[in-house]
């Protein structure tokens, strides 16, 4: 990758502008590089990686550039008789993949290919006696998982079907003195699982149960001088973290708290201009993964709307597209 600020006829200046192009390119060539390493060692995650690229082409308004007709089947062949997705069809079902497997379907306006009623008894048994939730048979627990089983009965409008009341209950007990939360109670802060504990208790209705402007100070904190956001305190920056920064920041209103400009200046920085795609810190390598978040971060803080299509800060799904289910996005600042 290089670094040159100068525009030439042949590359265009990608500290300054998004390369829409560049990155739609990158993603549907994704699919078809299946001799390369990165291809097999992500092949236990492929229906996230399917949501994360489709998502971001959603962003830049290309959603049609992957076949739906090859999609929606290959999602529906990782289905499990448990009702749950594995993230490929040859793994066991898991609730993230099962998440990711329902957000896709959604995308594409064909939840009716599924029996739902499966799907929401998976998830609905893997919740715990204490409100927590585990991601599958093995017996993890997470705050991911609450997050995560509470988005998935949303899209599916089965929320009564699990005790709301245990589930927020237990997520509040993962809150730490910072006003951050953990993944379990008495684990570290972390920016990942305060996005699942915004999200899960934004949906639940029950933000409220939380000290806002300590939590917001604790999300300001993570910005660098350099511009990006940490996860943490003490580590480097990383573009993921425009999302899962960003969003619980959205979600509580407090987005102004931070530098917005030098934010977007650091996502742009971490552009590749020569092959397209998004990189964890500029330089680096792009993947999917951080193309996607580095999309939604822009999105979230209104750069490009021209370009970019508005994300919601608690779905994770274009704002357009929860509006056609109907689904109330009180926190939502574009609606």
């Amino acid at each position: 990758m290089t670094d040159n600020n100068e525009s030439t006829t042949s590359t265009i200046d990608h500290t300054t502008n998004l390369l829409i192009d560049k990155h739609v390119e990158y993603i549907v060539k994704l699919g078809t590089k299946k001799d390369s390493f990165e291809y097999w060692v992500t092949e236990h995650i492929r229906m996230n990686g399917m949501y994360w690229g489709l998502s971001s082409l959603y962003l830049l308004k290309s959603l049609e550039k992957l076949d739906k007709n090859e999609v929606i089947p290959w999602v529906l062949s990782c289905q499990k008789s448990n009702g749950g997705f594995g993230g490929n069809t040859s793994h066991d079902g898991h609730l993230l993949s099962t998440l990711s497997a329902v957000q896709i379907l959604v995308q594409y306006d064909a939840l009716d290919k599924i029996d739902i009623n499966s799907v929401v008894n998976y998830v609905v048994k893997l919740q715990r006696e204490d409100g927590s939730f585990v991601g599958d048979q093995w017996g993890e627990v997470d705050t991911r998982f609450s997050y995560a089983a509470i988005l998935c009965l949303s899209l599916l409008k089965s929320l009564d079907k699990i005790n709301s009341e245990k589930a927020v209950e237990y997520i509040l007990g993962c809150q730490n003195f910072d006003g951050g939360f953990g993944s379990i109670p008495g684990a570290e802060s972390h920016a990942g699982q305060i996005f699942t504990c915004v999200g899960a208790l934004s949906i639940l209705n029950k933000i409220d149960k939380i000290d806002i402007d300590k939590l917001g100070w604790w999300l300001s904190e993570r910005q660098l001088p350099n511009g990006g956001l940490n996860g943490r305190p003490e580590k480097s920056s990383d573009v993921c973290y425009s999302w899962w920064v960003l969003s619980a920041l959205s979600a509580i209103d407090r987005l102004d708290w931070i530098d917005n400009d030098k934010l977007k200046n650091y996502i742009l920085k971490c552009q590749d201009n020569e092959t397209g795609g998004i990189a964890d810190k500029p330089g680096d390598i792009p993947d999917v993964f951080h193309t996607f978040f580095g999309l939604c971060g822009l999105s979230l803080m209104g750069y490009f709307k021209d370009q970019i299509e508005s994300i919601d800060p608690v779905y994770a799904l274009g704002t357009k597209t929860l509006q056609k289910l109907g689904i109330n996005l009180p926190w939502n600042k574009n609606l």
